[in-house]
C-alpha cells in the first residue's frame, strides 16, 4: 500500500499543537474518509461536521474522531453504503432505521423530515435506530433552526457513565441540544452532555500526553472521583450534577432508545470498540415557533430575552455574560481566521491512518520540521 509523503514525519511532531487552516484539515478528512470507501458526498458531510465542531472550539468531536470512524470502517462495524429508509409514518411522526449507516447522512435525512413534518404540521419528530455517530449534535439541530424552526436533538451514547450512586456503566454522555432561531441577535444553541465533559475530552488528554484532568470530569473503577487521566479513561465519566445529570441521562435513553424499539443502554456498541456495530439512537424535533405567534414577533422576543441575560451585572473575575452558543461563536471566528489547533498526539494518529492509504498530508514535511525545532 502507498504511502503518503507525510507519513514520514509523524515521529518528528513532538509540540504540543499544529495549526492547520479549516479548508485543508476538511480536505484531509474527507480524502481519507473516500480512501476507506465512503461515497465522495457523504465523505464531504462527515468532513464539514468534524471540522465544523473543531471550529467551534468543540474539538473532543472535531477531527480526533476521524481515526475512531476509520476503525469502525476498515473493521466493517459501519456500512459505509447504506444511509437507511423510512419505517413508518404517522402525522407529525416518524420512525426510521439507520440501517447501521454513516451517522452523518442518516442524520441529514432525518433533519429533512423532521423540518419537512414541521412544516406540515408544526411539529416534526423523527426517531431513528440503528444508526452511528453523528458528530456533534450542534450541527444538526442548527440545520432545523436555520429554517426558523426550533431544532431539538438528542442522542443515547456508548455506556460509559453509572447511574448515580452505581459504579457500573449504564448510560451514554446522552447529549441534548437546542437551537434557537434569532433576529438581531444571534440564533441560542444549547450543546451539553448529561455528564460533566464529553468523553472525547477525556480521550484527547490521554492521545495528548495530560496527565491530570480537572477535578469533577470523571472516576475510577471503583467510582472515586479522580483526576489522574489514565485512571479516568480506565473508570468512568462524571454524570452533570449528580443525580441530575443521571435522570437526564435516562430521559435521552427514553427517548432514543426505548421509543425507538432500538438497542438501550449496555445493548449498545462503541466508537472505540471494534467487531460490533454501535446501533445508537437520535431523536430529532422541529417546531414551527410561527403556530404559535408571528415569526417576527416570535424572534423579537427572543431577541429581548437574550439582551435581558446579557445585560446582568457579571460576577467578579468575568467580565461580561455569556449565553449559549456565544463562546463557540467567537472560536469559529477566530480559528475560520487563524486556524485550528490540532494536538500533537491526534496529528500522530491521522497520520498513521493517512500513511495506510496514501492520502496526502495538508502541511509539508519542512513544517512539520519547523514545529520540531521549535517545540
Amino acid at each position: 500500500m502507498k504511502r503518503s509523503r507525510c507519513h514520514v514525519y509523524w515521529g518528528l511532531v513532538t509540540g504540543p499543537e499544529i495549526i492547520i487552516q479549516a479548508k485543508e484539515l476538511t480536505a484531509f478528512a474527507e480524502n481519507i474518509l473516500v480512501a476507506l470507501k465512503v461515497p465522495r458526498d457523504r465523505a464531504s458531510l462527515a468532513a464539514q461536521v468534524l471540522i465544523g465542531a473543531n471550529l467551534r472550539g468543540i474539538d473532543s468531536h472535531g477531527v480526533q474522531l476521524l481515526q475512531y470512524y476509520a476503525g469502525q470502517l476498515e473493521h466493517g462495524d459501519v456500512d459505509p453504503q447504506t444511509v437507511g429508509h423510512v419505517i413508518s409514518e404517522t402525522g407529525a411522526c416518524l420512525l426510521y432505521d439507520g440501517e447501521n449507516g454513516l451517522g452523518h447522512p442518516i442524520s441529514q435525512i432525518c433533519c429533512n423530515h423532521a423540518i419537512r413534518l414541521a412544516g406540515e404540521h408544526g411539529l416534526g419528530m423523527v426517531v431513528v435506530r440503528e444508526s452511528n455517530h453523528f458528530g456533534a449534535a450542534y450541527f444538526w439541530a442548527r440545520m432545523m433552526s436555520a429554517t426558523g424552526q426550533i431544532g431539538i436533538v438528542i442522542c443515547n451514547a456508548s455506556p460509559m457513565v453509572p447511574p448515580w450512586q452505581g459504579k457500573e456503566t449504564r448510560f451514554g454522555t446522552n447529549p441534548i441540544c437546542v437551537s434557537v432561531p434569532g433576529g438581531r441577535e444571534e440564533p441560542w444553541l444549547l450543546d451539553m452532555a448529561t455528564t460533566t465533559v464529553a468523553a472525547g475530552k477525556l480521550y484527547k488528554a490521554g492521545i495528548n500526553g495530560v496527565e491530570t484532568i480537572p477535578a469533577g470530569w470523571a472516576m475510577d473503577s471503583d467510582g472515586v472521583p479522580t483526576t489522574d487521566t489514565q485512571k479516568a479513561l480506565k473508570g468512568l465519566l462524571m454524570p452533570l450534577g449528580g443525580y441530575k445529570g443521571s435522570g437526564l441521562a435516562m430521559m435521552v435513553e427514553i427517548l432514543c432508545a426505548v421509543l425507538s424499539g432500538g438497542a438501550m443502554s449496555t445493548q449498545l456498541g462503541g466508537i472505540r470498540l471494534r467487531g460490533r456495530p454501535m446501533r445508537v439512537n437520535q431523536m430529532f424535533l422541529a417546531i414551527d415557533p410561527a403556530r404559535f405567534l408571528p415569526l417576527g414577533e416570535f424572534t423579537e422576543r427572543m431577541d429581548w430575552l437574550i439582551r435581558t441575560v446579557k445585560a446582568a451585572a457579571p460576577a467578579t473575575g468575568y467580565e461580561e455574560v455569556l449565553v449559549a452558543g456565544e463562546p463557540e461563536r467567537r472560536s469559529e471566528e477566530i480559528r475560520s481566521r487563524e486556524g485550528i489547533p490540532v494536538g500533537a498526539g491526534t496529528w500522530k494518529a491521522l497520520g498513521e491512518v493517512a500513511g495506510r492509504y496514501g492520502v496526502p498530508c495538508p502541511i509539508a514535511g519542512s513544517q512539520v520540521d519547523n514545529l520540531h525545532k521549535t517545540s
